[in-house]
Protein backbone atom coordinates (compact mmCIF):
# COMPACT_ATOMS: atom_id res chain seq x y z
CA UNK A 1 0.00 0.00 0.00
CA UNK A 2 1.63 3.12 -1.14
CA UNK A 3 1.53 5.99 1.58
CA UNK A 4 -1.04 8.05 -0.46
CA UNK A 5 -3.38 5.52 -0.44
CA UNK A 6 -6.56 4.95 1.29
CA UNK A 7 -6.23 2.68 4.61
CA UNK A 8 -8.85 0.07 3.67
CA UNK A 9 -11.90 -1.30 5.76
CA UNK A 10 -13.87 -4.00 5.65
CA UNK A 11 -16.40 -4.57 8.25
CA UNK A 12 -18.70 -7.44 8.11
CA UNK A 13 -22.44 -7.78 8.65
CA UNK A 14 -24.74 -11.32 8.76
CA UNK A 15 -27.84 -11.65 9.36
CA UNK A 16 -29.03 -10.21 12.70
CA UNK A 17 -26.23 -8.10 13.23
CA UNK A 18 -26.49 -5.07 15.38
CA UNK A 19 -26.33 -2.41 13.40
CA UNK A 20 -24.24 0.02 15.20
CA UNK A 21 -22.14 -2.27 15.31
CA UNK A 22 -21.59 -1.44 11.71
CA UNK A 23 -22.77 1.71 11.58
CA UNK A 24 -20.80 3.36 14.50
CA UNK A 25 -16.94 2.61 13.76
CA UNK A 26 -18.17 3.49 9.80
CA UNK A 27 -19.25 6.72 10.83
CA UNK A 28 -16.01 7.27 12.78
CA UNK A 29 -13.58 6.21 9.58
CA UNK A 30 -16.05 8.08 7.46
CA UNK A 31 -15.49 11.30 9.36
CA UNK A 32 -11.68 10.63 9.71
CA UNK A 33 -11.35 10.49 6.08
CA UNK A 34 -13.22 13.69 5.92
CA UNK A 35 -11.59 15.32 8.36
CA UNK A 36 -8.17 14.88 6.92
CA UNK A 37 -8.45 15.19 3.43
CA UNK A 38 -11.01 12.42 2.43
CA UNK A 39 -8.49 9.93 1.78
CA UNK A 40 -7.54 8.09 4.54
CA UNK A 41 -10.14 5.63 4.55
CA UNK A 42 -11.61 3.45 2.34
CA UNK A 43 -14.88 1.54 3.93
CA UNK A 44 -16.87 -1.34 2.80
CA UNK A 45 -19.70 -3.14 4.55
CA UNK A 46 -19.40 -6.96 2.91
CA UNK A 47 -22.10 -9.96 3.46
CA UNK A 48 -22.24 -13.02 2.40
CA UNK A 49 -25.46 -11.16 -0.02
CA UNK A 50 -25.80 -7.70 -0.85
CA UNK A 51 -29.72 -8.33 -0.04
CA UNK A 52 -30.86 -5.58 2.85
CA UNK A 53 -29.94 -7.04 6.00
CA UNK A 54 -33.43 -5.88 8.31
CA UNK A 55 -32.72 -4.63 11.65
CA UNK A 56 -34.79 -6.60 14.04
CA UNK A 57 -37.48 -4.32 15.68
CA UNK A 58 -35.88 -1.09 14.22
CA UNK A 59 -37.19 -0.34 11.47
CA UNK A 60 -34.16 -0.26 9.01
CA UNK A 61 -31.99 -2.78 7.39
CA UNK A 62 -28.44 -2.07 5.91
CA UNK A 63 -27.38 -2.75 2.55
CA UNK A 64 -23.80 -4.68 1.96
CA UNK A 65 -21.64 -2.59 -0.85
CA UNK A 66 -20.33 -6.02 -1.84
CA UNK A 67 -20.25 -9.82 -1.14
CA UNK A 68 -17.69 -11.64 0.96
CA UNK A 69 -16.96 -13.58 -2.44
CA UNK A 70 -16.03 -10.50 -4.18
CA UNK A 71 -14.30 -9.04 -1.64
CA UNK A 72 -10.60 -9.48 -2.32
CA UNK A 73 -7.28 -8.39 -2.18
CA UNK A 74 -5.13 -6.89 0.85
CA UNK A 75 -7.32 -5.18 4.09
CA UNK A 76 -5.65 -2.58 6.43
CA UNK A 77 -8.63 -3.24 9.09
CA UNK A 78 -11.04 -6.36 9.04
CA UNK A 79 -13.60 -5.58 11.43
CA UNK A 80 -16.55 -8.09 12.57
CA UNK A 81 -19.58 -7.28 14.20
CA UNK A 82 -21.83 -8.61 16.71
CA UNK A 83 -25.23 -9.10 17.41
CA UNK A 84 -27.96 -11.67 18.20
CA UNK A 85 -27.46 -13.82 14.91
CA UNK A 86 -23.68 -14.52 15.80
CA UNK A 87 -25.18 -17.08 17.57
CA UNK A 88 -26.22 -18.86 13.93
CA UNK A 89 -23.20 -17.71 12.45
CA UNK A 90 -20.47 -19.85 14.26
CA UNK A 91 -21.72 -22.94 12.92
CA UNK A 92 -21.86 -21.17 9.20
CA UNK A 93 -18.84 -23.14 7.61
CA UNK A 94 -18.52 -21.29 4.33
CA UNK A 95 -18.41 -17.84 6.63
CA UNK A 96 -15.83 -18.97 9.43
CA UNK A 97 -13.28 -19.93 6.58
CA UNK A 98 -13.70 -16.81 5.02
CA UNK A 99 -13.25 -14.59 8.15
CA UNK A 100 -10.13 -17.03 8.57
CA UNK A 101 -8.85 -16.49 4.30
CA UNK A 102 -9.17 -12.13 5.24
CA UNK A 103 -7.68 -12.60 8.33
CA UNK A 104 -4.36 -13.58 6.80
CA UNK A 105 -4.87 -10.79 4.18
CA UNK A 106 -5.20 -7.88 7.12
CA UNK A 107 -3.23 -6.03 8.71
CA UNK A 108 -5.06 -5.88 11.77
CA UNK A 109 -8.32 -8.12 13.08
CA UNK A 110 -10.93 -6.66 14.99
CA UNK A 111 -14.24 -7.41 16.34
CA UNK A 112 -17.35 -5.59 17.98
CA UNK A 113 -19.16 -7.13 20.65
CA UNK A 114 -20.09 -10.32 20.14
CA UNK A 115 -17.99 -10.32 17.09
CA UNK A 116 -15.67 -12.18 18.86
CA UNK A 117 -17.09 -15.16 19.23
CA UNK A 118 -16.40 -15.31 15.19
CA UNK A 119 -13.12 -14.70 15.46
CA UNK A 120 -12.47 -17.19 18.35
CA UNK A 121 -14.57 -20.24 16.33
CA UNK A 122 -12.20 -19.00 13.23
CA UNK A 123 -9.33 -19.73 15.40
CA UNK A 124 -7.87 -16.03 15.63
CA UNK A 125 -7.94 -15.95 18.95
CA UNK A 126 -5.42 -18.14 20.66
CA UNK A 127 -3.74 -17.44 23.45
CA UNK A 128 -4.85 -13.69 23.44
CA UNK A 129 -7.12 -11.75 25.76
CA UNK A 130 -10.33 -9.94 24.28
CA UNK A 131 -13.32 -9.10 25.52
CA UNK A 132 -16.56 -8.93 23.99
CA UNK A 133 -19.96 -7.78 25.86
CA UNK A 134 -20.63 -8.05 29.01
CA UNK A 135 -23.37 -10.65 29.10
CA UNK A 136 -21.42 -12.51 26.77
CA UNK A 137 -17.85 -13.05 28.59
CA UNK A 138 -18.71 -15.49 30.70
CA UNK A 139 -20.21 -17.31 27.35
CA UNK A 140 -16.91 -17.19 25.29
CA UNK A 141 -15.10 -18.03 27.78
CA UNK A 142 -16.49 -21.16 28.59
CA UNK A 143 -17.17 -21.93 24.26
CA UNK A 144 -13.04 -20.86 24.28
CA UNK A 145 -10.59 -22.06 27.28
CA UNK A 146 -7.85 -21.44 25.46
CA UNK A 147 -8.81 -17.40 25.23
CA UNK A 148 -7.95 -14.61 28.02
CA UNK A 149 -11.18 -13.40 28.29
CA UNK A 150 -11.47 -10.47 30.19
CA UNK A 151 -15.37 -8.91 31.50
CA UNK A 152 -14.21 -5.22 32.35
CA UNK A 153 -12.36 -3.03 29.66
CA UNK A 154 -14.20 -1.06 26.73
CA UNK A 155 -11.52 -2.63 24.23
CA UNK A 156 -8.84 -5.09 24.75
CA UNK A 157 -5.38 -4.76 21.72
CA UNK A 158 -3.47 -8.28 21.95
CA UNK A 159 -1.00 -7.81 19.03
CA UNK A 160 -2.50 -7.48 16.00
CA UNK A 161 -6.26 -8.31 17.14
CA UNK A 162 -8.56 -5.55 19.10
CA UNK A 163 -11.61 -6.61 20.53
CA UNK A 164 -14.25 -4.23 21.89
CA UNK A 165 -17.25 -4.55 24.48
CA UNK A 166 -20.60 -4.00 23.61
CA UNK A 167 -22.33 -1.89 20.66
CA UNK A 168 -21.58 1.62 21.56
CA UNK A 169 -17.87 0.57 22.51
CA UNK A 170 -16.95 -0.22 18.58
CA UNK A 171 -16.97 3.94 18.44
CA UNK A 172 -14.42 4.24 21.19
CA UNK A 173 -12.54 1.18 19.37
CA UNK A 174 -12.41 2.51 16.04
CA UNK A 175 -11.49 6.18 17.50
CA UNK A 176 -8.49 4.07 19.27
CA UNK A 177 -8.00 2.63 15.27
CA UNK A 178 -7.97 6.22 14.02
CA UNK A 179 -5.31 7.61 16.99
CA UNK A 180 -3.02 4.65 15.77
CA UNK A 181 -3.34 5.65 12.71
CA UNK A 182 -3.35 8.90 12.27
CA UNK A 183 -2.39 10.53 15.92
CA UNK A 184 -4.50 11.68 18.63
CA UNK A 185 -5.29 15.05 17.26
CA UNK A 186 -7.27 13.70 14.21
CA UNK A 187 -8.57 11.29 16.56
CA UNK A 188 -9.70 14.78 19.22
CA UNK A 189 -11.14 16.06 16.52
CA UNK A 190 -13.09 13.31 14.82
CA UNK A 191 -14.79 12.83 18.26
CA UNK A 192 -15.70 16.23 18.29
CA UNK A 193 -17.01 16.04 15.19
CA UNK A 194 -19.18 13.22 15.88
CA UNK A 195 -20.13 14.95 19.48
CA UNK A 196 -18.44 12.33 21.56
CA UNK A 197 -16.36 12.35 24.37
CA UNK A 198 -12.64 11.15 23.17
CA UNK A 199 -12.63 7.40 22.90
CA UNK A 200 -12.87 6.09 26.62
CA UNK A 201 -9.67 4.71 27.39
CA UNK A 202 -9.42 1.04 26.45
CA UNK A 203 -9.13 0.18 30.31
CA UNK A 204 -12.08 1.48 31.07
CA UNK A 205 -14.61 -0.77 32.76
CA UNK A 206 -18.13 -1.44 30.81
CA UNK A 207 -19.37 -0.20 33.92
CA UNK A 208 -18.99 1.61 37.06
CA UNK A 209 -17.53 -0.39 40.09
CA UNK A 210 -21.18 0.21 41.35
CA UNK A 211 -23.01 -1.43 38.71
CA UNK A 212 -20.30 -4.31 37.89
CA UNK A 213 -21.01 -5.71 41.34
CA UNK A 214 -23.50 -7.28 42.49
CA UNK A 215 -26.28 -5.30 45.03
CA UNK A 216 -25.90 -6.61 48.64
CA UNK A 217 -29.58 -7.81 49.59
CA UNK A 218 -29.38 -6.55 52.89
CA UNK A 219 -30.57 -3.11 53.59
CA UNK A 220 -27.96 -1.85 55.70
CA UNK A 221 -25.11 -3.15 52.90
CA UNK A 222 -26.73 -1.62 49.96
CA UNK A 223 -27.19 1.74 51.76
CA UNK A 224 -23.75 1.70 52.69
CA UNK A 225 -22.28 0.89 49.23
CA UNK A 226 -24.50 4.00 47.96
CA UNK A 227 -22.66 5.58 51.31
CA UNK A 228 -19.40 4.45 50.70
CA UNK A 229 -19.44 5.77 46.96
CA UNK A 230 -19.77 9.12 48.26
CA UNK A 231 -17.43 8.93 51.19
CA UNK A 232 -13.79 8.13 49.86
CA UNK A 233 -11.70 10.55 51.42
CA UNK A 234 -13.11 9.42 54.95
CA UNK A 235 -11.73 6.26 56.74
CA UNK A 236 -12.94 3.46 55.21
CA UNK A 237 -11.10 0.51 56.90
CA UNK A 238 -13.41 -2.56 57.89
CA UNK A 239 -13.62 -1.89 60.93
CA UNK A 240 -15.05 1.66 59.97
CA UNK A 241 -17.48 0.10 57.83
CA UNK A 242 -18.62 -2.85 60.12
CA UNK A 243 -19.73 -0.13 62.81
CA UNK A 244 -21.31 1.79 60.01
CA UNK A 245 -23.00 -1.63 59.54
CA UNK A 246 -23.73 -1.93 63.15
CA UNK A 247 -21.75 -5.76 62.78
CA UNK A 248 -18.52 -7.23 63.80
CA UNK A 249 -15.97 -6.66 61.79
CA UNK A 250 -15.51 -10.54 61.10
CA UNK A 251 -18.87 -10.68 60.48
CA UNK A 252 -19.32 -7.72 57.92
CA UNK A 253 -16.07 -8.59 56.43
CA UNK A 254 -17.45 -12.14 55.46
CA UNK A 255 -21.36 -11.09 54.34
CA UNK A 256 -20.14 -8.04 52.32
CA UNK A 257 -17.99 -10.42 50.21
CA UNK A 258 -20.75 -12.97 49.98
CA UNK A 259 -23.31 -11.06 49.10
CA UNK A 260 -21.50 -8.38 46.58
CA UNK A 261 -18.88 -10.71 45.37
CA UNK A 262 -15.74 -8.89 46.71
CA UNK A 263 -13.92 -7.61 49.36
CA UNK A 264 -14.58 -4.32 51.32
CA UNK A 265 -10.86 -3.43 50.67
CA UNK A 266 -11.17 -4.67 47.08
CA UNK A 267 -14.54 -3.13 46.58
CA UNK A 268 -13.15 0.24 48.07
CA UNK A 269 -10.07 0.15 46.15
CA UNK A 270 -11.88 0.25 42.56
CA UNK A 271 -14.16 2.82 43.77
CA UNK A 272 -11.06 5.23 44.42
CA UNK A 273 -9.17 4.41 41.30
CA UNK A 274 -12.59 4.72 39.34
CA UNK A 275 -12.42 8.12 40.67
CA UNK A 276 -9.32 9.16 40.48
CA UNK A 277 -9.53 7.98 36.64
CA UNK A 278 -12.27 10.58 36.35
CA UNK A 279 -10.52 13.33 37.92
CA UNK A 280 -7.43 12.41 35.61
CA UNK A 281 -9.69 12.63 32.32
CA UNK A 282 -11.20 15.74 33.50
CA UNK A 283 -9.37 18.27 35.57
CA UNK A 284 -5.45 19.45 35.84
CA UNK A 285 -5.36 18.79 39.93
CA UNK A 286 -1.81 17.43 41.18
CA UNK A 287 -1.97 13.57 41.34
CA UNK A 288 -1.05 13.96 45.49
CA UNK A 289 -3.86 16.11 45.70
CA UNK A 290 -6.19 13.59 43.87
CA UNK A 291 -4.40 11.03 45.94
CA UNK A 292 -6.04 12.86 49.24
CA UNK A 293 -9.27 13.87 47.31
CA UNK A 294 -9.65 9.81 46.82
CA UNK A 295 -8.94 8.73 49.98
CA UNK A 296 -5.49 6.90 49.24
CA UNK A 297 -3.87 9.32 51.67
CA UNK A 298 -0.36 9.32 49.60
CA UNK A 299 0.20 9.37 45.71
CA UNK A 300 2.88 5.90 46.02
CA UNK A 301 -0.59 4.41 47.49
CA UNK A 302 -2.61 5.80 44.43
CA UNK A 303 0.13 4.47 41.91
CA UNK A 304 -0.13 1.37 43.48
CA UNK A 305 -3.57 0.77 43.28
CA UNK A 306 -3.58 2.12 39.74
CA UNK A 307 -0.68 0.17 38.65
CA UNK A 308 -3.37 -3.26 39.85
CA UNK A 309 -6.25 -2.15 38.47
CA UNK A 310 -5.44 0.10 35.30
CA UNK A 311 -1.90 -1.25 34.95
CA UNK A 312 -0.26 2.21 34.29
CA UNK A 313 0.97 5.02 36.60
CA UNK A 314 -1.82 7.93 36.96
CA UNK A 315 0.72 10.75 35.28
CA UNK A 316 0.51 8.00 32.07
CA UNK A 317 -3.04 7.77 32.08
CA UNK A 318 -3.48 11.54 32.63
CA UNK A 319 -1.03 11.95 29.81
CA UNK A 320 -2.45 9.67 27.29
CA UNK A 321 -6.22 9.68 28.31
CA UNK A 322 -7.02 13.59 29.75
CA UNK A 323 -10.06 15.23 27.64
CA UNK A 324 -9.19 18.10 25.26
CA UNK A 325 -10.83 21.32 26.63
CA UNK A 326 -13.21 22.99 23.97
CA UNK A 327 -10.80 24.62 21.06
CA UNK A 328 -7.30 23.07 22.34
CA UNK A 329 -7.12 21.43 19.38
Amino acid sequence: MSPSSPRRVVILAFPGVQPLDVAGPAEVFAAAAQLSGGDAYDVEVVAESTEPIMARHSGYGLVPARTTGSCRGTIDTLMVAGGRGVHDQVSNRSLIRWIRSAARRSSRVTSVCSGSFLLAEAGLLKGKRVTTHWASCSELARRHPELDVDPEPIFVHDGDVWTSAGVTAGMDLALALVEEDLGREVAVEVARWLVLFLQRPGGQAQFSTQLSVQAAQRDALRELQLWMADHLHDDLRVEVLAERASMSPRNFARAFRAETGRTPAAYVSDLRVERSRQLLEEGSDPVDAIARRCGFGTPETMRRAFARRVGVSPAAYRSRFRRVPEGAV
